[in-house]
């Protein structure tokens, strides 16, 4: 009886399970901690959804020093890290945050944009200026830094606290940026000092500088990342982006696996995604990130942004020489100098 019994529970649950059609396996999650405005990257992420129905991903949009802080904090670990902050990326990876990729993607990405095999740039976005249309009815926009020396000194009065730029204390990329800029021109610190001498408002996004220019609290912004400010002109008109045409930073966004991500496999999928072909098209075709891969055409590409701005471009390299600018001594010195040059203007 108890036999009979046993026998008739497996042949109905047999034909529910028939009934209910094949079993599908839950989709494996998969956390991306990024310092990556979603609006900008979300083709790219709808594009990698598409292609990875069986990974459930988990795309979180924070600051530079939160991303920073979660790769070693955050417990479990993320999967997949992104930073705009090139050296705070290169120093985690330094620290050995980082699993190493073995991919034919990553064996063939370009030997400037990665390093070890183990964190890869993957986009290529200048840095710019943008300004409200309306600043032209009162003076010359700026299109080079001298330029913009020129205004902050002959238009003081009209600019006070009508320009912005990030602070290189709130911001790891605007302090990657701020000292980038410190190794190309000699001229710097007079700008810098410029900027105090209108009382510049210093901003820790860049959104915060475009959300200011469109509102009229500011006239003029300096060192924007290019991605943003592109497509937040596309809806706001009344600002104007111009790519500096004496010299144009270049920063890369950076990517690493996580050395304890809790989804290695998913975590391999998405950063391949990054460096293939396909997302790589997706870069270059619908967001203003840049594609860095040379047989990739679309109207954001590496090889397109050179053929408009030539040898003026520097991209900021990727490579050990990163680990400098998180030197707490050099970090130090350069956050006073900052300070000093900022104020200089009160004792002019």
């Amino acid at each position: 009886m108890m036999a009979r019994r046993t026998a008739l529970s497996f042949i109905v649950l047999t034909l529910l399970l028939v009934g209910a059609g094949p079993l599908r396996a839950a989709p494996t999650p998969l956390v991306v901690e990024a310092a990556l405005d979603r609006e900008v990257v979300a083709p790219l992420l709808d594009a990698f959804r598409a292609a990875h129905p069986e990974i459930a991903l988990d795309f979180r949009d924070r600051t530079t020093l939160e991303v920073d802080a979660l790769v070693a904090e955050a417990d479990p670990a993320p999967d997949v890290v992104i930073s705009s902050a090139m050296p705070w990326q290169m120093a985690r990876v330094n620290q050995g945050y980082a699993r190493r990729l073995d991919s034919p993607a990553a064996r063939r990405w370009p030997a400037w944009a990665k390093w070890r095999d183990e964190v890869f740039g993957f986009t290529f976005e200048p840095i710019v200026m943008a300004y409200r249309l309306d600043l032209s009815r009162h003076m010359a926009p700026p299109q080079t830094h001298a330029d913009l020396h020129t205004l902050l000194t002959t238009e003081r009065d009209a600019l006070a606290g009508k320009v912005t730029t990030y602070s290189p204390l709130e911001s790891g990329v605007g302090y990657t940026l701020h000292q980038q800029d410190a190794r190309y021109t000699p001229r710097f610190w007079d700008l810098v000092a410029g900027m105090g001498r209108v009382d510049a408002r210093l901003e820790g996004s860049t959104r915060a500088m475009l959300e200011g220019l469109s509102d009229g609290r500011y006239w003029l912004g300096y060192n924007l990342l290019g991605s943003y400010a592109m497509v937040w002109a596309q809806t706001h008109p009344e600002v104007i982006v111009q790519v500096p045409q004496d010299y144009s930073l270049v920063m890369m966004r950076m990517a690493f696996i996580h050395r304890d991500a809790p989804h290695p496999v998913a975590a391999e999928a998405f950063v391949d995604f990054l460096l293939g072909r396909e997302g790589q098209r997706v870069l270059a075709g619908q967001t203003p990130l840049f594609s860095v891969r040379p047989d990739i055409v679309g109207p954001f590409t590496a090889a397109r942004l050179r053929d408009q701005v030539g040898e003026r471009l520097f991209p900021i390299p990727l490579n050990a020489s990163l680990l400098a600018f998180v030197d707490p001594q050099r970090r130090a010195a350069f956050l006073e100098r900052w300070r000093r040059e900022f104020r200089r203007a009160e004792e002019e």
